[in-house]
């Protein structure tokens, strides 16, 4: 059995499916009504013996219960009288062998609180006792803090982990008190006020015992004066043995002791005439004050300066004085005045004045009045003494233009502000500006039309009833724009020839340094680029070639920053002189040739000419000779063909005559075996004859080697 035992524990194989956690009769409940908190798991095993399950149940991630169970019915948790304590989110935990699994949260909301029941142990007290007072907040549970109240004022409160609480207190006084008390209910992070209690009625009765304050003398108190104070106690019935005494001016404790104190001072219309005198017994604290009113002998001096402002190593005069005093108790030499701490550069004129010479750097004065053992002293006066503005300097700011506004800065080294700067056109005052702060300069616009008006401005400064200090003249660089510029060229534009050198000499009027710029048209970059310290420059092109003919113009800039253009130049690089000469060679050879050929066609066309009524054309064509090349001799025979033409008689009385043309044409062929003997005029003949024909029986034929072809009509 045993073996068979182990063996089922052995082979036993589970899973926790599930697990659900629910709270019954619902998730919103009111006070007192009784909850369930169930926790239910499907575990699905193979063995037969039961598993044992641990159950953990959570509030606020806080265990609050936990129970190990082999049962496999749902794990309840109750909680009978819900509080509202018990409000917050639960969770269930199982764990099996190992395994685990955790429900989903579900939050418990419970509502209402049960109302705190108040309770005093005496509702009759004397003055000094404490009230014992406890409040109840019946069924409640959790973190609760208590509160108790006396006249609606919140007097006392405290926490603790139970529904009730138990304090004592002190009440405010003697008289009738209305005592209360309310509780909260902490549940993180919220919580939860009761309402207030029903109220209950204390009585505190008065004791008998007063603190009393004796003053001498009280009214008509002067500054300087003896003041005896008394501290005591009036027990009416003798009921206290022990009492305290404390007796004090304002905040300072004058004198303390039991049953009575005694205090004599001297009293002063600065300090508070106020005075208490103040009993403890127990935790009885009863006082008294009294105030009593001084006047004072003297005001507190003031010190002031004449003149207001005075500079360095000028008289100057401080005057201490009161401005009240009290005749009736101060005779005229009672109050005397003097300087604080004593300077020996300041002599005492007469009570109350000193005079001197003023310092380089500033100090502090102040002055001190007695009288009858009372000193009051003054304010402290700083004495700051001014500097004298020093010659200003007058300069341009930037640059000066000529027709364009500029400015002009006038300063001094040396001053104390408020400085008044005034410029002067030929000593006429033009404008004037005040430097109050260091930041500040004294800038003035202007704008002169000719170099030399810029001499003319001159600057004033000063910072005193003194007369101004003038600077000098002004002396400054005066710009004058760019203007009439003009582009020369060397050698002359008819002189350019290709080869030779080109110099661009640019001039201009206006305040150096310039800069010049070249440009050809076309470009939009300068070819050239210089900046000169005068008034003109120049460029140049060395070996010139075709390609650099074009119109150049040039364009300058100074410190005016206006740009200004010279008109174009137009160059034309012509041909080099040796060019010229051959090209002219070349054009007399060529004229020659044509004159030699007109002479030639006007003699020939003369002699064509030359034949009156006849013209006879004779074409002559003979066959190529045979090139060297050629060894072959044609067998062909030369031919020779004559064309006569005749013309037509202008006589109209003639016979018509036949139209057309008649040619006769003769043909001579020379032997091919007999070069030497041919003849000159071997070639065919054309003759072409107008009119009658010629009787050709007359015609010599004997020369011919064979006969004339057939005229062809």
């Amino acid at each position: 059995m045993q073996t068979l035992a182990t063996l089922e524990a052995r082979l036993k194989v589970f899973t926790i499916r599930s697990i659900a956690l629910s709270l019954e009769p619902r998730e919103d409940v009111t006070r007192d009504t009784n909850v369930t908190v169930r926790c239910g798991a499907v575990v699905s095993s193979s063995g037969r013996q039961p598993l044992s399950r641990e159950y953990t149940i959570y509030k606020d991630g806080v265990v609050v219960y936990h129970k190990t169970t082999s049962s496999t019915e749902d794990l309840l948790y109750a909680l009978s009288r819900a509080r509202v304590s018990h409000t917050g989110k639960y969770k269930c935990k199982i764990s099996i062998e190992g395994k685990s699994a955790s429900s989903d949260a579900r939050k418990l909301t419970v509502t209402g609180l049960s109302p705190p029941v108040l309770r005093v142990e005496q509702p009759m007290l004397s003055e000094g006792e404490e009230l014992k007072a406890s409040c109840t907040a019946p069924g409640e549970t959790g973190s609760i803090i208590f509160y108790f109240y006396e006249d609606l004022k919140e007097k006392r409160d405290e926490r603790v982990n139970s529904e009730h609480v138990e304090v004592t207190f002190p009440l405010s006084g003697p008289g009738h008190h209305t005592i209360e008390c309310s509780y909260t209910v902490l549940i993180p992070p919220d919580s939860l006020q009761s309402e207030k209690s029903s109220s209950v009625h204390v009585s505190v009765r008065e004791l008998s015992i007063t603190p009393v304050l004796d003053i001498f003398p009280q009214y008509k108190v002067y500054e300087g004066d003896q003041l005896t104070l008394s501290c005591g106690v009036k027990d009416l019935y003798n009921h206290f043995d022990s009492v305290y005494v404390y007796l004090s001016q304002g905040t300072k404790l004058l004198k303390s002791g039991q049953n009575q104190v005694n205090h004599t001072m001297k009293v002063l219309a600065k300090d508070s005439a106020e005075f208490e005198c103040q009993l403890e017994t127990g935790n009885v604290v009863k006082a008294v004050t009294k105030a009593v009113p001084v006047t004072e002998l003297f005001s507190v001096p003031t010190l002031t300066m004449s003149p207001v402002e005075v500079f360095q190593k000028e008289s100057m005069k401080l005057i201490c004085k009161s401005d009240q005093d009290e005749s009736e108790r101060l005779s005229k030499g009672d109050l005397t005045y003097s300087i604080d701490p004593p300077q020996i550069h300041l002599l005492e004129s007469r009570n109350g004045e000193f005079s001197g010479k003023a310092l380089h750097v500033e100090f502090n004065y102040s002055c001190i009045a007695r009288a009858k053992g009372i000193e009051k002293h003054s304010p402290i006066l700083t004495v700051r003494p001014k500097v004298l503005v020093s010659t200003p300097k007058i300069s341009v700011m930037n640059k000066a233009v000529i027709g364009k506004p500029f400015k002009i800065r006038c300063k001094s080294d040396n001053g104390s502000l408020p400085i008044n700067y005034t410029l002067l056109e030929d000593y006429n005052p033009v404008s004037v500006v005040t430097v109050s702060v260091p930041s500040e300069e004294a800038l003035f616009n202007v704008t002169v039309h000719k170099p030399k008006d810029i001499h003319k401005f001159i600057c004033e400064a000063s910072n005193s009833r003194r007369e101004g200090l003038l600077s000098l003249k002004l002396d400054a660089t005066v710009i004058e724009p760019l203007s009439h510029p003009l582009l020369m060229v060397i050698p002359p534009l008819p002189e350019i020839t290709e080869g030779s050198d080109l110099i661009f000499i640019c001039s201009i009027r206006g305040t150096p340094p310039v800069t010049f710029k070249l440009y050809r048209y076309g470009y939009d970059l300068p070819l050239f680029t210089k900046t000169s310290a005068l008034n003109h420059t120049s460029f140049e092109i060395h070996d010139l070639v075709k390609l650099h003919s074009g119109m150049y113009y040039f364009e300058a800039l100074n410190h005016a920053n206006n740009i200004v253009s010279s008109e174009p130049v137009n160059i034309e690089v012509r041909l080099a002189l040796w060019k010229k000469i051959v090209i002219g060679s070349f054009c007399l050879l060529a004229l020659f040739i044509l004159v030699v050929v007109c002479v030639l066609c006007f003699k020939s066309h003369r002699a064509i000419r030359a034949v009156d009524r006849t013209t006879v054309s004779v074409w002559t064509e003979r066959p190529p000779q045979a090139s060297e090349e050629n060894s072959v001799v044609s067998n062909e025979p030369d031919v020779e063909y004559t064309e006569v033409v005749h013309p037509r008689s202008a006589d109209p009385a003639r016979a018509p005559q036949k139209k057309g043309t008649d040619t006769v044409y003769s043909e001579l062929q020379n032997s091919p075996h007999d070069e030497a003997d041919r003849q000159p005029y071997g070639s065919v003949e054309y003759a072409d004859l107008n009119g009658e024909q010629p009787d050709m029986s007359n015609y010599p034929l004997n020369h011919y080697h064979q006969d004339l072809p057939v005229p062809v009509d």
